[in-house]
């Protein structure tokens, strides 16, 4: 039920802003986003972003040292009831030894996500390139490991780094959402988890955990992007088919 937006700026973007104004300002480009796919939605309050239906996300922000913002935003929107709000095929194939999802629906969800992904990056790339100063060469936000790793961490790091996110990140999907978890805390759970996961791994791999994420902006930057992509359409789902084997083994069970 969750979909997340993170954006990872210079602290000189933001300074002599107070954190209100740039919450305002940061949020901007969500509401251009969501725009873009038909909703409408406006800033509320320090850091909620509303249609006139609901409140749709609440954004969190972190300045770290040496000058770099992490503001990250999670939207709960209503799609649980339709499809399950998967969003991503690691989180799909996770589901299937978990005993959540039926193998028959893998292939149409996959493909949806897929689409999506591509489609999501799409938007992103022609609002940033009302951007003058805009370049694909800075990355585009896609993934890789070594010189195109924001960190410049290695290929193994990197591997590491997806394969234990996206496990942690399906357990905690697959907790939340059991029948004995609190009811209606799950897209929380999930949020707060995934935001936690971007705080850690932004730095090492730009942070995948969903192949139909790195796919979308793999495609527009090309190149090398393309070239190690592989790493982040096989390692997260390894990572989420552990975590649903070891829920399928009842190790979240009493």
């Amino acid at each position: 039920n969750c979909i997340t937006f993170s954006l990872v700026v210079p602290q000189s973007l933001v300074d002599g802003m107070s954190y209100e104004a740039s919450y305002a300002f940061l949020d901007e480009w969500v509401l251009t986003a969501l725009g873009e796919v038909g909703v409408d939605a406006h800033y509320a309050g320090l850091n909620d972003i509303a249609s006139a239906a609901c409140k749709l996300a609440v954004a969190a922000q972190k300045r770290f040292v040496g000058g770099v913002v992490l503001h990250h935003v999670t939207m709960a929107y209503a799609i649980g009831p339709i499809s399950g709000g998967h969003l991503t095929p690691a989180v799909t194939l996770g589901l299937l030894p978990g005993g959540r999802f039926p193998a028959r629906d893998l292939l149409p969800y996959v493909a949806a996500q897929v689409v999506g992904g591509i489609v999501g990056a799409g938007v992103l790339f022609v609002i940033a390139n009302g951007n003058p100063g805009f370049n694909l060469t800075n990355g585009f936000a896609a993934n890789g490991y070594g010189e195109h790793s924001p960190g410049h961490y290695s290929l193994l790091a990197g591997l590491i780094s997806e394969v234990v996110m996206t496990f942690f990140f399906l357990f905690v999907i697959l907790g939340a959402t059991h029948g004995k978890a609190p009811a209606g805390g799950a897209p929380i759970a999930i949020g707060l988890c995934l935001t936690l996961i971007h705080l850690i791994s932004i730095p090492v791999t730009n942070i995948s955990v969903n192949p139909a994420r790195s796919i979308g902006p793999a495609l527009f930057v090309g190149g090398k992007a393309i070239e190690q992509l592989w790493l982040f359409i096989v390692i997260p789902p390894i990572g989420a088919l552990l975590a649903g084997l070891l829920f399928r083994a009842k190790l979240l069970e009493d």
